[in-house]
């Protein structure tokens, strides 16, 4: 998948260029695709910062992307010329139904396929990222079409050249840049839900819903846009999609938060097991404490400390959520063969980790009740599937 997508986002760009030198507007399109990027790494910024406790492969970022720039764009936009040409609809038909049928399926795809088959799903904020960026990656593409037909005029009649495409710019890039990502989250949200859920007919029925959401937001929003003379936008806009971006915003940060606190639970339960020593769940949790250890080992042991700290805590967290799974009940088939995996991970790194001493923890970690079962060793398991046993992690330095 990442090679197709690469070798298609090659032949995207080219296409593009092509068409351009084609009609003598190389400058729109260069002025086009800088006003199409200028939003797109803020947008990015975001994503990631909300994916900071299990970074996603950086492969698959790119992936989502360019499957969004190129290959959700090119899909859609072949479907709805082809509609258009066969069957005579209006331009207000193909609009407000067979663009955000075409669109929307086009980019949940890549939702379905990294999700469902890396079988690796954290939580609510992976479908949310993934779904952001594929949004972020089709509004780019799309961004540029926009602009571009400003710049050269067939967009409004009687009116191009940078004015035009600034001021398109302005309504597309600067007040609503995530637009895209929105409707697709609700696609990103349900296959999140049927990957977790052990109800059946839940697994069934949320992709069909999350779809049929994104379809209406979709449908709504370009539907605005052409009642009341184009009035209907700015009552959309203000009335209803203001809100929903920050209910959303909300929900993604309240899912960040429970991430943690799944991370934190998890950790604690790994530390009853011997598996951990219970002074280090404390700069495995929160990202101010993770850098904080980071910033410690570096100082201390040097940056290739911090480089081993840094993966020792990224395992730690694929564990502890992994085995979140395992204890609800909800993990893969071999979800208890990847926490032994991610513990064998941890083990590998921890011999190189330098965490601050046990004095340096806050009151509150020092005065809690310590685990009283005694340290278990840590069990793997050989390729045979033969259950083996290894000695628990040493403790932090005090």
């Amino acid at each position: 998948m990442i090679v197709a997508v690469t070798v298609l986002g090659l032949v995207g760009v080219g296409v593009l260029v092509a068409l351009a030198v084609v009609a003598g507007q190389v400058d729109g399109l260069l002025v086009a695709l800088l006003l199409a990027a200028v939003p797109v790494p803020f947008l990015v910024a975001a994503y990631m910062w909300l994916d900071r406790y299990e970074p996603e492969p950086s492969r698959l970022v790119a992936a989502a992307l360019v499957w969004g720039a190129v290959v959700s764009t090119g899909a859609a936009g072949l479907v709805q010329w082809g509609v258009a040409s066969w069957t005579g609809f209006s331009f207000t038909t193909v609009a407000v139904v067979v663009a955000p049928v075409t669109e929307e399926l086009t980019k949940g795809l890549l939702c379905v396929v990294v999700l469902v088959s890396r079988r690796r799903v954290a939580g609510m904020l992976d479908g949310i990222i993934y779904a952001g960026l594929v949004g972020v990656g089709f509004a780019f593409t799309e961004n540029i079409l926009y602009y571009f037909g400003a710049y050269a005029g067939t967009l409004v009649p009687d009116f191009s050249g940078p004015t035009a495409a600034t001021s398109v710019f302005a309504v597309r890039g600067l007040a609503s840049p995530f637009a895209h990502s929105l409707f697709t989250t609700a696609i990103g949200i349900a296959v999140v839900v049927a990957v977790t859920t052990r109800r059946r007919w839940l697994r069934r029925l949320a992709p069909i819903l999350g779809y049929a959401c994104a379809v209406g937001l979709h449908a709504l929003w370009n539907g605005s846009t052409l009642v009341f003379n184009g009035g209907g936008f700015p009552l959309v806009y203000v009335g209803f999609m203001v809100p929903l971006f920050g209910f959303t915003i909300w929900v993604a940060t309240r899912a960040l938060n429970r991430e943690a606190e799944v991370v934190r639970s998890s950790l604690n339960d790994a530390a009853r097991r011997g598996w951990i020593h219970p002074g280090e769940v404390h700069w495995l949790v929160r990202y101010g404490d993770r850098g904080a250890a980071r910033r410690f080992a570096r100082i201390v042991a040097g940056r290739e400390a911090a480089k081993a700290l840094n993966a020792y805590q990224h395992a730690a967290t694929e564990m502890a959520l992994m085995h979140d799974r395992v204890i609800r009940g909800c993990a893969p088939d071999d979800g208890v063969r990847r926490v032994f995996a991610h513990l064998r991970r941890m083990r590998s790194w921890r011999p190189y980790v330098v965490m601050p001493p046990l004095s340096s923890l806050p009151p509150q970690v020092l005065t809690a009740k310590a685990p009283q079962q005694p340290a278990a060793t840590l069990p793997a398991t050989r390729g045979d599937g033969v259950m083996v046993r290894r000695e628990p992690s040493p403790a932090p330095s005090d």
